[in-house]
């Protein structure tokens, strides 16, 4: 086998400008291994080919070097923004990559007569209020469960509220105020809605005030009933108020706060999220290819795939240094006060430390997981017989009946589950319940494209099923001509977990792992997520395929006719809601027609 021949750089530096810009470092078969931006092209390019102090991360990506294509801007800034942006299209192997989540939670009040209260994700459009964004969804549910006891604000869908006759659950247990038949005015349930925001924007004292000046005002004119509601909301603020984990003196301050900390190798980078005086919750990053060495590098890698393009609050407090071009250019996009604080005093350094003690705490969390898994591993790859195995992906079919075949494909790498590599696949070809035919589609389509050299190939493939469908497996990777180990796992007695086989064509055995074993839990683990997997598509695919068969059954739906029905309505279920007059309303949708698929519907 020859040698690949070493790349010589000095043809391209000789013609790299001094100017600003973004490189793309590129290995011999195309693929981006790192990409970086620069003041002057020449002087920072050549940098790694006349440096003799790179870090070993570095100096391997170096080596792997085979061409180097630039791309010349007008200002550092542009070249920010460039590099931000290829970084996350390309997701390059060497640099420190933080998983894109900009779709965080909000807490919506709609802007009906009847505003609803709503957990929403997606852009934000006028004139709703939107409250956030919530780190998680589980901050925002328990905002909106807290609204519910003091406000007692609707949360129903419109399909829903416009069609009630009487109240629901909520408003007998005492969680909405049943605007949808008119047990509260609209004036009244609007002053709801207005204590409401004040509580999210974080204006809890002036609005205990409030209510209890109101509460002391019904009792003195013998509304006892209506003081007796106005003290039940006062004590359950005061309560909540009791909760916040964070003591602000500025009660309206939205902050958030950054935290980077580097241990044994590892990284992580918490977020503490506050709203209105509000400690909203926090959530820790982990960073693929992290720089073990330099909290600033792994920092300015969160902050610019974090905050660019995205919504910042007027402060962020930070425990290391940043650039100024990427300090700049966040007060640019701010487009108002925004205060990047990296030496905080008073309670803000409290904040800090605390976002410090978050980031050491889920490092020693994912340090013991790590042990764990790579127990669980190592005892796999012994059981199995093999020299060593990292990379595993399982397959699974799923359907009812044969409706709605879909296969899928889960994989387990660096000692985790790795969602974004999953795949689902519509089987198309196979007979409706034919499972062995159904595997043999998947393995060929996910196959195919890999024994061609794209992608990367498992160390080990797990088949969710008996002999049938792993000889299948062995004949799809044969004609292939690709020498796989392949993992069968049968259903044990009764299907109970613990009792399952282990079919080893490789080996030509079967073997049981004792049911305490930790290698039987991590197959167990990545068998139980591939058919999780598989259910999940499969009953999306089946819900999809009878709500449009449903609607295109009756005459006179068609395609455009069906969507404004399903969007109007929020789906089948709102549409079956709908009454003959609400039906009517929909544009393109006559009275003959709005009775035909009411009838048809119920």
């Amino acid at each position: 086998m020859t040698q690949p021949v070493p790349f010589d750089a000095r043809p391209v530096l000789a013609t790299l400008p001094n100017l600003p810009g973004v490189y793309r470092m590129l290995d011999a078969e195309g693929s981006v291994l790192y990409v970086g931006k620069a003041i002057d092209l020449k002087k920072r390019v050549s940098s790694y080919f006349q440096k003799s102090d790179l870090s070993p991360r570095i100096q391997l990506m170096v080596r792997q070097i085979a061409a180097i294509e630039t791309t010349v801007t007008r200002s550092e800034a542009e070249a920010l923004i460039l590099e931000n942006n290829l970084i996350k299209a390309l997701a390059p192997r060497y640099n420190i990559l933080f998983r894109d989540d900009k779709s965080y939670p909000y807490l919506m009040l709609s802007a009906h007569a009847y505003p609803q209260m709503a957990y929403y994700r997606g852009e934000l459009k006028r004139p709703h209020q939107y409250f956030g964004p919530f780190p998680n969804s589980y901050a925002v549910r328990e905002s909106i469960q807290i609204l519910q006891k003091v406000f007692r604000l609707r949360t129903c869908e419109d399909s829903v509220f416009a069609n009630r006759s009487r109240p629901c659950l909520l408003f007998q247990i005492k969680r909405c105020s049943g605007p949808c038949t008119g047990e509260i005015g609209e004036e009244a349930y609007r002053e709801d809605v207005r204590n409401a925001a004040a509580f999210l924007q974080g204006k809890q004292s002036e609005l205990i005030d409030g209510l209890t000046r109101r509460m002391m005002a019904a009792s003195e004119a013998l509304e006892f009933e209506k003081a007796a509601e106005l003290r039940d909301q006062v004590q359950a603020l005061a309560r909540v108020q009791e909760k916040q984990f964070v003591s602000s003196n500025h009660s309206q301050l939205d902050c958030d706060v950054v935290a980077v900390v580097l241990e044994e190798g590892m990284v992580c980078v918490n977020l503490v999220m506050i709203r209105g005086g509000r400690h909203l919750g926090d959530k820790s990053f982990f960073p693929n290819n992290p720089d073990d060495t330099d909290a600033s590098a792994n920092l300015e890698a969160f902050l610019a795939q974090h905050y660019l393009g995205a919504p910042l609050p007027p402060v962020i407090i930070v425990n290391a240094q940043i650039g100024d071009t990427l300090r700049d250019y966040l007060v640019e996009q701010a487009e108002r006060r925004l205060a990047i604080v990296s030496n905080p005093i008073g309670e803000r350094r409290v904040w800090l430390e605390m976002a410090e003690k978050n980031a050491s705490l889920a490092l020693s969390q994912r340090a013991a997981t790590r042990a764990t898994q790579n127990a669980r591993l190592s005892a796999l790859v012994e059981a199995l017989e093999l020299e060593q195995a990292q990379r595993f992906e399982c397959f699974d079919i799923s359907h009812t009946m044969g409706e709605a075949t879909v296969a899928s494909c889960v994989v387990y790498d660096k000692g985790a589950m790795q969602s974004s590599e999953y795949r689902r696949f519509n089987i198309e070809t196979a007979k409706p319940g034919d499972d062995y035919a159904a595997m043999r589609e998947v393995l060929t389509r996910r196959y195919s494209r890999l024994a061609e050299g794209e992608g990367v190939l498992p160390d080990v493939v797990l088949i969710d099923g008996g002999k049938g469908q792993v000889g299948i497996a062995c004949e799809v990777l044969s004609e292939l001509g690709l020498q796989l180990p392949i993992v069968g796992i049968a259903k044990g007695e009764e299907r109970k977990p613990g009792l399952e086989t282990l079919i080893l064509p490789y080996l030509q055995k079967t073997i049981q792992l004792p049911r305490d074993h930790p290698g039987l839990h991590l197959i167990q683990t990545i068998r139980d997520e591939a058919h999780r997997f598989a259910i999940t598509g499969h009953r999306a695919r089946r819900a999809k395929a009878r709500t449009l068969s449903t609607l295109e059954d009756i005459p006179g739906i068609g395609p455009r006719r069906r969507q404004l029905l399903l969007t109007r309505f929020g789906g089948l279920r709102g549409v079956k809601a709908a009454s003959i007059e609400d039906l009517a309303r929909v544009e393109g949708i006559s009275h003959t027609l709005a009775e035909a698929i009411y009838n048809a519907l119920h």
